[in-house]
């Protein structure tokens, strides 16, 4: 009956196309770091997401523990690994890093001095959604709190949602520009 909400940073995002996801994440969490009051948590940095809503859960509420993202492990191909893989048929898996390509792409194009954000995220999907997938989102946020970027900008996240086929697929990659 009790829940644990973290508003702003479960809204956008995944959090748009999974209403209370979030809430669910952040509560079983939070009863977990309870029940067993650990020193350090660690988190994969594939949900970047979910890392936020934690390590913003664990700050409002004080619970006492550190939160570490742990770095995504890929597949040769650049693929983030992942449990939701295995439903990929053969050819879907063989087009499926390219969610991954896109980010690498996006993540150029800021390095490269863009800033046209919403540009860049809505070619993003248009390109993705060409080569057969069904995009849920692509965004280009900064790396610190998922807030909406401006210019001055430096550190960033791009992360990505899409469908292959009946398989939803996320990834993210951050991004920090030399001053």
């Amino acid at each position: 009956r009790t829940r644990v909400e973290v508003p702003g940073l479960s809204d956008d995002l995944c959090g748009a196309a999974r209403p209370g996801h979030f809430v669910g994440v952040a509560t079983v969490v939070c009863k977990l770091c309870n029940m067993v009051q650990p020193d350090v948590a660690l988190f994969g940095k594939k949900d970047y997401q979910q890392l936020m809503v934690i390590r913003r859960m664990v700050e409002d509420l004080d619970v006492p523990v550190e939160v570490r993202g742990v770095d995504t492990v890929r597949e040769p191909d650049g693929l983030a690994m992942s449990s939701r893989n295995g439903y990929l048929t053969v050819e879907q898996r063989a087009g499926a890093a390219a969610l991954h390509r896109m980010l690498q792409h996006m993540a150029g194009q800021l390095r490269a001095g863009r800033r046209d954000f919403r540009a860049l995220e809505a070619a993003a999907a248009a390109q993705l959604d060409a080569a057969g997938w069904r995009t849920d989102y692509f965004g280009i946020r900064r790396a610190a709190d998922l807030g909406r970027p401006t210019a001055e900008d430096r550190e960033f996240v791009v992360l990505g949602a899409a469908y292959l086929g009946r398989t939803r697929l996320i990834d993210n990659l951050e991004v920090t520009l030399s001053v």
